[in-house]
């Protein structure tokens, strides 16, 4: 798949039609395909909590839930930038989610300013993740940010 076909998976699967959590697993598994990713984790932030919407690779993660204040994606949601940990055994942050994980990178989605949303990728390798990792899931984020427009657009009757 090339960068165009992905743009446009994306596009489809996160503003498409189905429901959310089927269009956000059709969204992991786009991203997690392109990127040859070995796990992929799509999140719900809230003001108490972080959840998994959605997952792409071999199992799902231990801690489908957590406090916003845990774990990289909680550090990603108070930097409120992207997080990148080449040693996620050195780094007291991390939060495991599969016991082989030695790398993560962690992505916030923004919908009208705030972070509505987490992308979460992982590898078994240390190191896995650059400068092209962080500009391809920057690019995602800001591609399926329509999985949360949706969402407030429903709470908000």
């Amino acid at each position: 798949m090339n960068a165009a076909a992905l743009t446009v998976e994306l596009a489809e699967a996160s503003a498409g039609a189905g429901e959310r959590e089927q269009r956000a697993a059709r969204t992991a598994s786009a991203i997690r395909r392109f990127g040859a990713y070995r796990w992929v984790g799509i999140y719900d932030v809230t003001t108490d909590e972080i959840a998994v919407v959605a997952w792409d690779g071999p199992a799902a993660p231990a801690h489908p839930r957590f406090p916003r204040s845990q774990g990289l994606c909680g550090a990603a949601v108070a930097a409120g930038a992207t997080v990148i940990v080449g040693d996620v055994v050195a780094d007291p942050r991390y939060l495991t989610t599969h016991a082989t994980t030695r790398s993560e990178i962690v992505i916030p989605v923004f919908v009208a300013g705030a972070i509505a949303g987490l992308i979460d990728v992982e590898s078994e390798r240390p190191q896995a993740f650059g400068d092209d990792d962080q500009q391809l899931l920057e690019r995602c984020a800001a591609l399926i940010a329509p999985l949360w427009r949706t969402r407030q657009e429903d709470a908000a009757g």
